[in-house]
């Protein structure tokens, strides 16, 4: 994918009191291409079991060359210590880098971006759409990778941490994670900015 084309970016776990913010980009070098992914839906809109069957689709037209993504995260640390807004503007920049590592030209593509994100001003053809993830197939798919790939991590944490349920509520704020957190306190993968009546 060495020629100009089209990017889609969203982000996943703005939310949540514990684990990283990600952002997705997903790209192809024609609209055309998306016919392949007819049906796609915002990430928020699918069960798992379908953000992964999606996520599948997207690893093996990857592999073929016929589409190219990136995730990138920022850690609880970083939320906590820059604030959520440049936790997620670094991340999103990462995608970017780690999509031009795979030859693409982010400099020259049309960059679709979800609510109220926005990529460096290098970037020059970028544009915000608010509900992009259900406006524009693909910006759902950049969601869907950031969705599925902090869902994995946030299952890893929960082998580490098996107390906290992070593998159910993905770190969201449910009455079972806060009685988690009253009862086993808080670990390095909690947003502190986040719980402070807490603490």
């Amino acid at each position: 994918m060495k020629n100009a084309c089209l990017i889609g970016i969203d982000e996943a776990g703005r939310g949540p009191l514990a684990g990283p913010v990600s952002v997705g980009a997903f790209a192809v070098k024609s609209r055309q291409t998306l016919r392949k992914f007819r049906g796609v839906k915002d990430s928020k809109q699918l069960s798992e079991k379908q953000r992964e069957e999606w996520f599948a689709l997207i690893q093996a037209m990857a592999k073929k060359g016929e589409v190219a993504y990136a995730v990138a995260f920022a850690r609880s640390e970083t939320i906590d210590g820059r604030g959520l807004t440049h936790a997620i503007y670094s991340a999103l920049n990462r995608t970017l880098s780690r999509l031009e590592a795979q030859g693409i030209r982010c400099f020259d593509a049309t960059i679709l971006l979800d609510g109220s994100l926005y990529a460096s001003a290098r970037y020059v053809d970028q544009t915000t759409i608010i509900d992009g993830d259900a406006k524009e197939p693909i910006i759902a798919l950049a969601s869907i990778c950031a969705k599925v790939l902090r869902d994995r991590r946030m299952k890893k944490l929960a082998r580490l941490f098996p107390q906290y349920g992070f593998d159910v509520h993905k770190g969201y704020g449910t009455k079972a994670h806060y009685a988690a957190i009253k009862k086993h306190g808080l670990i390095a993968d909690h947003r502190r900015s986040f719980l402070t009546k807490l603490l």
